[in-house]
C-alpha cells in the first residue's frame, strides 16, 4: 500500500491555493470553487483542497511536511510574510519542527527527522 493523496477542508479554494503556491507546492488541477490538487516538491504523494460549508471542530487537521532545509525554508516563508506559530525548534521525540497555520486553521508542521522519522530510537521491531 502507498499514501497516494492528502484531502484537507478548507472554506475557500482559491485563497487556500494561494496560500500552498506560497508554500512551495506546485498546482496540477484547478477544479473550482470546489476543488484543487498540488505536487509536493518531493516524493509521489499529492495533496488536495476541498471546499465544504463548515470546518471540522476540535484540533482538526495536522499535516506533516518533510524538508531537510528546514530553518532555511522557515526564513524564506517568513520573508514571504507567512506567520509561524512555533519557529524551528528540537523537539523530544527527535524532530526539528515548525507550525503554522493555513487560512483554514489546519495545522501544518514543517520539519526534518531524518532517520528518527521511521526509524526512532523506540521503533517496534
Amino acid at each position: 500500500m502507498n499514501l497516494n493523496q492528502i484531502t484537507v477542508p478548507v472554506m475557500d479554494v482559491p485563497r487556500s491555493i494561494r496560500f500552498y503556491s506560497k508554500l512551495g507546492l506546485k498546482l496540477i488541477v484547478e477544479a473550482l470553487p470546489e476543488y484543487a490538487r498540488f505536487e509536493l516538491p518531493e516524493g509521489e504523494a499529492t495533496f488536495s483542497l476541498h471546499r465544504v460549508d463548515s470546518l471540522p471542530t476540535g484540533e482538526g487537521i495536522w499535516v506533516y511536511f518533510e524538508t531537510e532545509r528546514l530553518d532555511a525554508r522557515v526564513a524564506e516563508l517568513q520573508q514571504e510574510g507567512l506567520q509561524f506559530e512555533e519557529l524551528p525548534e528540537d523537539k523530544r521525540w527527535l524532530w526539528r519542527e515548525a507550525r503554522l497555520r493555513d487560512p483554514d486553521g489546519n495545522l501544518l508542521i514543517l520539519y526534518h527527522a531524518g532517520p528518527n522519522r521511521k526509524e526512532p530510537p523506540w521503533r517496534i521491531e
